[in-house]
Order: structure tokens, then C-alpha cells, then sequence
């Protein structure tokens, strides 16, 4: 017969093996190898994973299989969701977690990706509060509810051009970085107060000088949809900060070591 205290004990029971199961199924997942195939798909599609020392690779091996473990891939429009975009996505976005403590896009529950881009209904208002729908053609987004969505023919063509400063991998997953500090400001989670002050002395400086680029059509090593806001910009940066390292870190360089201090990787040794 059961008594009050051995239910109490089985109660404790399960919560205890509600509570450590997830860790133990994950650091099973982490322990298995590597498979051969997706050491292919990174060489394939990432091109700077075989530029990069051992050690990195095995951090991104590492977070790869993390991020696979934990969350889930879904087909939009018919599209088959397959080892290589699973790998190729999972890879892009581990790149940003390198040499840093992470819990790995905690919030993040759902990667949605269609073949090519996708249409999303917009409301405009206009002069005197009129409202005006339409559509806008999108190769990705994030948001702040657990997803993230991408357009597929978008991640290959940025796949094998890391000069361009265009990857929407890298993009829409700085999102998520900067939403994981409460809202999507451009300013993700940093260490300190004083961290946050450069960031927003730099960030603001550098925004300024996009804005007056924009306006003027001058020349620079960001595109110009950086200057939409502050989180625009700093998703922008990033991809500029992963795929025209060398560019950056000349005509930016304050802005080039606040990333580098912040994503703790020179990608300048890859490229």
C-alpha cells in the first residue's frame, strides 16, 4: 500500500527525472560522432569550416549537433527538409555561438524554411492614418516567439560567395542574438554596463554614418538596409563582420572590435 510519504518520494522521483532527462538525452546527443556525410556538407556549403584551426571545428561540430538535438526543421510550400539543409543552417548559425558560453538559441524552438522566397501580408499607413495592404517578398525573418524562417534558394546562393556581405543565415540568427536580451534593439546580451556603453557609443556612431551613406548613395561595406534601425544594423554588421572581415576591421575598426570581442573570433584567420 502506498503512504503519503512514498507518493511524496515517487512525486520527487518524477520531477528529479523530469528535470535531468533532457540534460542526460542531450549530452548523449552531443557524444555521438560526427557523421562523415555532415563533415561534407560543411566543406560543401561553409567554406571556411576547412579554413579554420581544429579546434574551432570541433566547437562547431559540437554546437551543430547541439542545435540539431534541440530543435525541430519544418518544410513550407512542399519543400523536403533534408541532412544538407538541416547541417548547412545549423552550421551557419553555430558559427555566431564560437569560444562563447551559450545555451545555444535557448529561445529558439523552430526553423521554417520554404524553397525560394516567401510572400508576407503588410499594412502600411500613410498620410492621414490611411491604411494600405499589400505584399512583401522576404528570403528570411525572425521572431521573437521561437521562430526563424528561411528561404532555401537564399541560403544556397549565399553558400559558396563570402564577399558579397549577404548571408541570411548569419542575419536572421543575429536576431535572434538580440532579442535574447529582452527586445531586438541591436543590442544582444553583454557582460557589464560598461560593455553596453561602448556598444552604444560605437553602434550609434557607426548607424549615423550608414544613415548618411543611404542618403547620399555613397559608397561603403554594408548594405544599405542596415540603415532601416538599430537591429537592422546590427544584424547587418554581423554579416559584414563574418564575410568582409578585412574590409571592416580597415574602414570600421572600432565597430570591428566590438564585434570581434563580442562574437570572441577573428574571422580575418578564416578568410
Amino acid at each position: 500500500m502506498l503512504t503519503l510519504f512514498s507518493i511524496f518520494g515517487l512525486t520527487i522521483l518524477g520531477l528529479l527525472a523530469t528535470m535531468t532527462l533532457p540534460a542526460y538525452l542531450l549530452r548523449r546527443a552531443i557524444a555521438r560522432p560526427f557523421p562523415a556525410h555532415f563533415s561534407k556538407i560543411l566543406r560543401r556549403n561553409i567554406p571556411v569550416y576547412s579554413r579554420m584551426p581544429a579546434e574551432l571545428q570541433m566547437q562547431l561540430k559540437r554546437l551543430i549537433k547541439q542545435f540539431l538535438h534541440q530543435k525541430k526543421f519544418l518544410g513550407c510550400d512542399g519543400f523536403e527538409i533534408t541532412d544538407e539543409v538541416r547541417v548547412t543552417i545549423a552550421g551557419k548559425a553555430s558559427m555566431l555561438l564560437l569560444n562563447r558560453p551559450t545555451r545555444a538559441y535557448p529561445d529558439l524552438k523552430m526553423v521554417l524554411v520554404y524553397p525560394s522566397a516567401f510572400i508576407k501580408p503588410r499594412i502600411e499607413t500613410g498620410l492621414g492614418g490611411v491604411l494600405t495592404h499589400g505584399n512583401q517578398t522576404l528570403s528570411g525573418e525572425s521572431w521573437s516567439d521561437g521562430r526563424v524562417i528561411l528561404a532555401w534558394d537564399h541560403v544556397r546562393k549565399n553558400n559558396g560567395n563570402v564577399a558579397d556581405g549577404h548571408d541570411v543565415v548569419l542575419h536572421e540568427f543575429a536576431h535572434q542574438l538580440d532579442s535574447e536580451s529582452g527586445s531586438m534593439n541591436g543590442a544582444p546580451q553583454l557582460k557589464n554596463k560598461m560593455r553596453y556603453q561602448r556598444w552604444a557609443e560605437t553602434m550609434s556612431h557607426e548607424f549615423s554614418l550608414l544613415q548618411e551613406a543611404a542618403e547620399t548613395q555613397t559608397e561603403t561595406v554594408f548594405d544599405y538596409y542596415g540603415a532601416t534601425n538599430p537591429a537592422e544594423f546590427f544584424a547587418v554588421a554581423t554579416e559584414t563582420f563574418f564575410e568582409k572581415t578585412k574590409a571592416l576591421a580597415q574602414f570600421h575598426p572600432r565597430l570591428f572590435e566590438q564585434l570581434r570581442a563580442y562574437y570572441q573570433v577573428d574571422p580575418r584567420d578564416w578568410n
